[in-house]
């Protein structure tokens, strides 16, 4: 698809009767150096629409005009004619003329090696429990926080990539955290010597990424171009680049890439097809039958090796957002029409319907124990409720009103409540306790009035609860979390998310994973 003409844009803006430059001449002589030929990045991120898709027009036009603190990128106000900034700010919401590309030579060249990993010391260099640290993405001007989760106090902040996505990934000892950013950069940090080790730009808009649970690999799933690529978890150098197709050739972004540790295995859903993918990193991995087989031990068939290769599972439809039972033997995904399924991954196919409508968000699911039972609990980004689903039965046990569309759901094994937001609606600012046991709203809180409050992390042994509130300027307010009152609050740049070493590395119930 081409860029919009001139006039089309014009017309688009309503600026018709101004006379803007050519916004294509304009992006090659203001923004070209920093940000690359054909928007892809170089020094700056890249400027494709899959990048900036998050951002309100509104947004974009803002950071053109008044620049980012904190960086090389300038102000164009009072140095280009507002009519040429939005019509520039129009031109990076459309596709690139030519077809922007990634090869495996990009890859590599990209890569840089900050510190030898062989060299790094043994022990922390500081004082904090290293199993207790917080991780904290602050969007407001890209950078990231480290805390001490005892002290509640930050060791260390570091800018970071623009616009970092999917949550950090940990080693399975707690020391290194993996980033990936919306422009397709990887990130190794050493949560040791607070320093970086590695990068690599894996593609132009990556997803996420997944740390296998023996700690060799690190998987990073793209949207552009539609690829996997395997990296070395130590130093982050490629090893294997897979394309995301079916058996027909149809090729598909991808949707979301997790380790499940106990099938030492990754799991991947695709968004253009209706399939998803089982990736072994067993060396010992029993063979794939890729073809149709009459019964998947009986051993018929053509096999091939099965290690760090796809074993695809057919669905009915395209899985948007997936949750594991505790088991890892069962994937429960959700469409975006709001159809939900249970896939055994062991004989891969589809074993039950969920009755979850409208739009649960199910990668911010818990699982907790109550009367006997192992439940599923979900937000839903369409409607104000968390649906409770028993996962011996696969029924809906009840759907508990809350106060609006939510986004994050969290909770600790050693807490009776959890806590959902409200973000997605008018009730942004408040969050909703809810009883594990009853399964009732027993509290709501607004820790600051018509903010937008959520996303809350339990300190390792449950005791605080940290919630952000995500504005520029925006703070972390640390609550205790059986009384709820309000300890102190730690001024933040939109911290849109928080992790603890502690509750990721252990699989926390109360934590996504």
């Amino acid at each position: 698809m081409k860029a919009l003409s001139l006039a089309a844009l014009l017309a688009t803006l309503g600026l018709s009767g101004l006379a803007a430059a050519n916004p294509a001449a304009l992006y090659q002589q203001q923004c070209q150096s920093c940000h690359g030929d054909n928007r892809m990045g170089a020094m700056a991120p890249a400027l494709l629409p899959q990048s900036l898709e998050r951002l309100k027009p509104a947004e974009i036009l803002d950071t053109i005009r008044h620049g980012r603190a904190a960086t090389q990128m300038p102000a164009f106000a009072g140095r280009l004619a507002d009519a040429d900034i939005q019509a520039l700010a129009q031109y990076l919401k459309t596709p690139p003329e030519q077809q922007a590309r990634w090869s495996e030579a990009d890859m590599a060249a990209s890569r840089v090696v900050y510190a030898d990993p062989a060299s790094l010391p043994a022990k922390p260099r500081y004082r904090a429990d290293p199993r207790n640290l917080f991780v904290v993405v602050e969007a407001g001007d890209h950078h990231v926080s480290v805390l001490d989760g005892d002290k509640l106090v930050p060791i260390a902040r570091f800018a970071s990539r623009f616009a970092l996505h999917g949550g950090p990934k940990f080693s399975p000892d707690g020391r290194f955290v993996y980033f990936a950013s919306r422009d397709g950069w990887v990130t190794q940090y050493d949560l040791y010597t607070l320093q970086n080790v590695a990068e690599i730009r894996v593609g132009l808009n990556t997803r996420n990424v997944a740390v296998s649970g023996d700690g060799r690999w690190v998987l990073a799933g793209n949207t552009l171009p539609e690829t996997l690529v395997l990296l070395d978890a130590n130093g982050l150098k490629p090893v294997k680049t897979l394309p995301v197709r079916d058996a027909a050739g149809k090729v598909s972004r991808v949707s979301a890439v997790y380790d499940a540790a106990p099938r030492r295995s990754f799991i991947v859903a695709l968004k253009d097809v209706p399939e998803l993918w089982e990736i072994s990193y067993d060396p010992k991995a029993a063979k794939v039958y890729p073809g149709l087989v009459h019964d998947y031990k009986m051993g018929e068939g053509l096999a091939v090796d099965s290690f760090l290769a796809p074993r695809v599972t057919p669905l009915e439809l395209v899985l948007d957002d997936f949750f594991f039972d505790p088991a890892y033997r069962h994937v429960i995904g959700a469409s975006r029409e709001g159809r939900a399924q249970v896939i055994n991954l062991d004989i891969r196919r589809k074993v039950a319907e969920l009755p979850l409508d409208g739009m649960p968000h199910l990668g911010s699911g818990i699982t907790f124990e109550t009367n006997g039972h192992r439940y599923l609990a979900t937000p839903n980004l369409a409607s104000g409720r968390v649906t409770v689903i028993d996962l011996d039965s696969w029924q809906r046990v009840k759907d508990i009103p809350t106060l609006g569309p939510g986004f994050f759901l969290r909770s600790h094994e050693n807490t009776p409540y959890a806590w959902v937001d409200a973000m997605m609606g008018p009730k942004k600012d408040t969050l909703a306790i809810i009883d594990k046991r009853s399964l009732e709203v027993v509290k709501t809180l607004t820790p600051r009035p018509g903010k937008t409050t959520a996303h809350v992390e339990f300190t390792r042994d449950g005791r605080y609860a940290l919630v952000s509130v995500m504005e520029n300027p925006g703070e972390l307010v640390v609550l205790d979390a059986v009384t709820f009152r309000e300890l102190k609050s730690l001024p933040m740049a939109k911290p849109i998310g928080k992790y603890n070493v502690f509750n990721k590395v252990n699989r926390s119930e109360g934590t996504s994973h």
